[in-house]
């Protein structure tokens, strides 16, 4: 992409509305544009990053054995009603009424429509287990809404629900669902730890937060700073051992790691003093085992192994998409500007070319653009008669992991200058090098996915 033929309308100054690091950033890089309170357009560079994240979720959820569909965003109040639920949610609920009368609402969450669905269809334990999602906008009505996509009112969410015959297996679903979002976060160069939390108006017993420290974060946790000596570091996993799966979770829920409202000040103190660590956190996701909560009241029964019509045992599972791009912000960022992982970059590299207009450099980036497409990765090539700093202030901000830059005094030597992002080193190589050097930075995140991270290529085009 020619940057001379991209929309991306940064900004020189702070935006005096933004309050925290993320919101003012992705103004200022040109991701996003508030609509209205707490809604906003996603412009390019935002959009790419988003629908970057979306592809990682789908490819951890279909890894695990999961199955992709879509709902709706507006939904029955009736079901709502049938469920007892529909008074919990109070004043942030969107309630419409249509032509005919009929109660509507803009859905916080997919219950009560999921195991209608699943009524509707499944009748015999030989169905199960099952689990379904979808990536859906949501619409909560905050009072306040601030912080820009950390605290929205429209929200772009992951939301999966498991149906399983007995609690056992329920749990092994809950399981799967914690191993497959560690995954997902530390694919995005995210450390998300798991929480013991509080249920809401979700409900049901067990339930984890996944919770990015950050000095932003709007909730307290309290933890035990063995945990963050762990890692999946990117291991496979067969979801279908039992085993395996709930030893990976032992392993992530034995350290001490708790909300505010969950946390027991007798347990955190048998910790080693030197390990005891409280900090604010941003919540990326959350996961719940509620047994038949929604099952019995909304009749999803099936026919067990003894002839017996029995509720199903549940849970529901969600990734917060669009407020993940703000955590990330937050967790990775300087005075300059955004610092992507390379996971989620909008683009792997930006290719700065430091005298448009001369033969030699025009040609020379030309070359390395073409280079790194045919290679299957996606540059963003600034092509703009502008001076040297401002193309170097609009990476930064922007937050491209790698530069390559292009001069004269450097192509007189064959030489190109690739730059991270991250640390700030610089290293001169021959063009090609670069290029290869570029190739190898990606390939173990070409290799963590699914899906082949090729330009132009996304879930969407391969489901």
């Amino acid at each position: 992409m020619r940057l001379s033929r991209y929309f991306l309308p940064v900004l020189k100054e702070n935006p005096a509305d933004a309050q925290i690091a993320s919101h003012r950033l992705m103004l200022r890089a040109g991701m996003i544009r508030q609509a209205s309170a707490g809604i906003y357009s996603w412009l390019p560079l935002g959009f790419k990053v988003l629908r970057k994240i979306e592809n990682i979720v789908h490819e951890e959820q279909i890894r695990a054995g999961h199955i992709p569909m879509l709902m709706p965003t507006l939904q029955s109040a009736e079901l709502w009603r049938e469920s007892g639920r529909y008074d919990d949610y109070g004043e942030e609920m969107l309630r419409v009424t249509d032509r005919h009368g009929r109660e509507m609402l803009y859905g916080p969450t997919n219950e009560e429509l999921i195991t209608d669905i699943f009524r509707a269809h499944v009748t015999s334990y030989r169905e199960l287990p099952l689990t379904l999602y979808h990536i859906q906008w949501k619409f909560r009505d905050e009072i306040r809404p601030r912080f820009g996509v950390m605290r929205g009112r429209e929200f772009l969410m992951k939301d999966g629900y498991n149906f399983d015959i007995d609690r056992d297996a329920a749990i092994h679903a809950y399981n799967r669902h914690m191993v497959s979002y560690l995954r997902t976060y530390e694919r995005m160069g995210l450390r998300a730890i798991p929480m013991r939390a509080d249920s809401g108006p979700i409900g049901g017993d067990d339930t984890h937060e996944f919770l990015v420290l950050a000095d932003t974060g709007e909730s307290e946790v309290f933890y035990d700073s063995a945990i963050l000596d762990l890692s999946m570091d990117g291991r496979r996993v067969d979801y279908e051992n039992h085993a395996e799966i709930a030893g990976i979770v032992r392993e992530w829920t034995t350290p001490y790691a708790r909300t505010d409202e969950t946390h027991d000040p007798a347990l955190f103190g048998k910790i080693p003093e030197t390990r005891r660590r409280t900090s604010p956190a941003i919540e990326v996701g959350q996961i719940f085992y509620f047994g038949t909560k929604y099952s019995e009241p909304m009749g999803a029964l099936v026919v067990n192994e003894r002839g017996e019509r029995v509720p199903v045992h549940m849970g529901s599972h969600g990734i917060g998409v669009s407020r993940l791009v703000g955590a990330i912000i937050e967790a990775s960022h300087d005075d300059r500007g955004i610092i992507w992982p390379e996971g989620v970059t909008p683009f792997h590299v930006g290719i700065v070319n430091l005298r448009q207009g001369d033969g030699s450099c025009d040609a020379a980036c030309e070359r390395l653009h073409a280079a790194l497409c045919e290679a299957g990765l996606e540059p963003l090539y600034d092509d703009r008669e502008e001076r040297a700093g401002a193309k170097f202030a609009t990476m930064d901000l922007i937050g491209l992991p790698w530069r390559i830059t292009v001069g004269p005094r450097g192509l007189q030597k064959g030489m190109v200058e690739l730059t991270c992002r991250r640390s700030g080193e610089s290293e001169e190589m021959k063009p090609e090098e670069a290029v290869e050097r570029v190739k190898d930075i990606y390939a173990p995140h070409r290799e963590a996915g699914l899906i082949e991270p090729m330009a132009g290529r996304s879930f969407h085009t391969w489901l």
